[in-house]
């Protein structure tokens, strides 16, 4: 995140101040601009959060799957122990999963609230052909956040797949901890691996799709 080189006293004073507003969002980027910190400092930042976010998801997801085709190769040893790591990995995966879904979320409250500032402001521009030019900029990083949310938005439905595989995997395994239970959850390990193909495939895109979406917004 950008270091916006506020001295620790009107950190302390935001923070507060942030605080007792409660959450609400308006409040919060009204405050933020005192601090010469706009909308779009703000929206860079975050989309730059949902990239990491979807990037240690997709790590996350892989070492679950990881974790789920070891347990499958189970050739003795405590099943116990086996079933509690892979429910880590599911739980692990489940929080990567939501801080997914509440980066993205945190995208497309302040893009909405940039491009609604950036419509309104249009009218006050004096000289048709900057106005023009400004409204030719907004139509252009309007259509790229589009693609990019689109993307992300993809990306965060390909989770739920492997996500209720593993939970029902894992849920299979606690009920029935025998060798019995790991012969009949092999079937499942062709499915989950492509689930995860289609997840890290759709991450990537999402990720380059931020990417681009962030460097053209630094233009």
């Amino acid at each position: 995140m950008r270091d916006y080189f506020i001295p620790a006293a009107r950190c302390l004073i935001l923070s507060v101040l942030i605080f007792a507003l409660g959450g609400c969002q308006t409040a919060y980027y009204s405050t933020m601009e005192k601090f010469g910190v706009h909308k779009r400092d703000i929206l860079v930042d975050r989309v730059e959060e949902a990239r990491d976010s979807q990037d240690d998801a997709k790590e996350q997801f892989q070492s679950a799957l990881g974790r789920f085709s070891a347990v499958l190769h189970f050739d003795g040893g405590d099943l116990e122990d086996k079933y509690k790591q892979l429910n880590d990995e599911y739980e692990e995966s489940m929080e990567r999963a939501e801080e997914v879904r509440d980066r993205i979320d945190s995208v497309e409250d302040v893009a909405e609230a940039l491009f609604a500032e950036w419509s309104k402001e249009l009218e006050q521009y004096s000289r048709s052909d900057l106005r023009r030019s400004s409204e030719k900029k907004l139509r252009e990083t309007r259509s790229h956040y589009q693609r990019l949310i689109k993307a992300m938005r993809k990306a965060e439905r390909s989770m739920d797949p492997p996500l209720e595989a593993f939970q029902d995997q894992v849920l299979y395994l606690k009920h029935n901890l025998n060798a019995r239970a790991i012969a009949s959850l092999k079937g499942e390990l062709a499915s989950v691996k492509s689930d995860i193909g289609i997840l890290i495939r759709d991450m990537e895109k999402s990720i380059a799709e931020a990417d681009s979406f962030i460097k053209d917004l630094e233009k």
